[in-house]
């Protein structure tokens, strides 16, 4: 046999190939002893040498898919069907779960992230194809945790190197909206309280348009914005029988999540709402507050942009009209201090100034910045002074005379006696 290859018992040197059935086996010809039986083929060396391969040194441990990656990819599949996505979505999704397993660290990550990979790939895959699904219905259907997914997430998107677009606004309003139990007469949903889905959808739409832009989405998370859009566009489509309730019984009947924030974005909108109420002449005399303005949502979306342009306007000119009359500092001629005296009679009304809503919130209430106290050091003069303080005392030559020279002066006007 060329290779050099004995007999373990005999020693001798005539070893024969004897395929048995479909194994291959080395067979010693002199004392019938099995030498070799059942090598795995392999890239190694050590197969000339006649040396088994464990099965983890082998090529097939690269070939072969391990059963946690089967079991990822049949859950990436069901989850596909569950949402009823097409074929090419499930092929795409499938392939990134395959190059994400590929890395080590996903490999050697524990069980809850790999259960969170397969609904990363698969929302990836949606948002790539602009297909909307939120991350929040991924997280219900998985039971994953919202703060792990969306970490997996933002990882998985760097390490592949992927380009995701954001998720469309108004297709997030129509995914997050079908979800809420309200378009059907239940044991839990009383009449007065169902809604038509299409009225509904659309005045929601409005709303949250508004929102944007009024920077109240900007840079903020978009559900809380949706949710109290929702609620107003509910409670303003029966205003009668729904402004009694509240936005914790409105989520609790719809049968969704109420998010922290959400409280904050509706107060947020409504003050929006008063201050375009107050640029319609008819709805300034009856003096609404953040329960009645609901009743008029319907006029104010039918001039939203009209409203939004002319507070921003207005609340413009008395901001540049107040610079001007700060860098100025003189008085004014007749017909000047007429100008003046209107905009200061507008300042004193009802009506509040409007370019505050119009900023990003961000800079409405910029957070606190909490100012470092610095320790309050007492010097007495009586501090010992360390070896390394000394070179910064030293003088010159010439300080030192000129200091001599002094101090020898001063010396000779004390002893000099005071004349009689």
């Amino acid at each position: 046999m060329p290779g050099g290859g004995r007999c373990p018992d005999c020693g001798s040197t005539e070893l024969v190939e004897d395929s048995h059935y479909s194994q291959s086996q080395l067979v010693c010809s002199d004392c019938g002893c099995v030498v070799t039986e059942g090598v795995l083929t392999t890239t190694f060396t050590d197969e000339g040498n006649l040396r088994e391969v464990t099965y983890s040194r082998s090529t097939g441990e690269s070939e072969q898919v391990s059963r946690s990656q089967q079991r990822g990819l049949r859950r990436v599949r069901d989850l596909c069907r569950v949402l009823q996505l097409p074929p090419t979505f499930e092929d795409t999704a499938i392939a990134y779960y395959q190059q994400a397993y590929r890395h080590s660290g996903i490999r050697a990550a524990r069980l809850q992230k790999k259960e969170v990979l397969v609904g990363c790939c698969v929302l990836i895959t949606c948002r790539q194809h602009n297909w909307p699904l939120t991350m929040g219905t991924i997280c219900a259907l998985l039971y994953a945790d919202l703060d792990v997914f969306s970490g997996t997430y933002m990882q998985i998107v760097k390490l592949l190197g992927l380009d995701v677009p954001s998720l469309c606004l108004a297709d997030l309003v129509k995914t997050y909206c079908s979800s809420f139990k309200l378009f059907q007469v239940s044991a839990s949903v009383p009449a007065k309280y169902v809604e038509d889905k299409d009225k509904m959808l659309s005045r929601t739409l409005q709303l949250v348009e508004l929102a944007n832009e009024t920077w109240l989405v900007t840079g903020r998370h978009p559900l809380p914005v949706i949710t109290a859009a929702t609620f107003l566009a509910w409670q303003s489509l029966q205003p009668s029988d729904r402004l009694t309730c509240s936005l914790a019984r409105f989520c609790k009947l719809a049968n969704v999540d109420l998010p922290y924030p959400a409280a904050s974005r509706l107060q947020e909108l409504l003050a929006v709402l008063l201050r375009m109420a107050d640029q319609l002449a008819w709805l300034q005399v009856l003096k609404l507050d953040k329960r009645s303005v609901v009743k008029y949502i319907g006029d104010l979306l039918q001039h939203r942009h009209m409203l939004i342009r002319m507070a921003f306007r207005d609340g413009t000119a008395e901001t540049e009209e107040e610079k001007e009359q700060q860098g100025q500092g003189q008085e004014q001629n007749h017909g000047e201090e007429e100008v003046g005296d209107s905009s200061l009679d507008l300042r004193k009304g009802k009506r509040p100034a409007s370019p505050a809503l119009l900023l990003p919130p961000c800079m409405l209430k910029p957070p606190k910045r909490i100012c470092p106290v610095l320790p309050v050091s007492t010097v007495t003069g009586d501090e010992n002074i360390s070896d390394s303080e000394i070179e910064q005392y030293l003088r010159t030559p010439q300080e030192v005379r000129d200091f001599e020279r002094a101090q020898a002066a001063s010396q000779a006007s004390t002893s000099v006696p005071n004349p009689p």
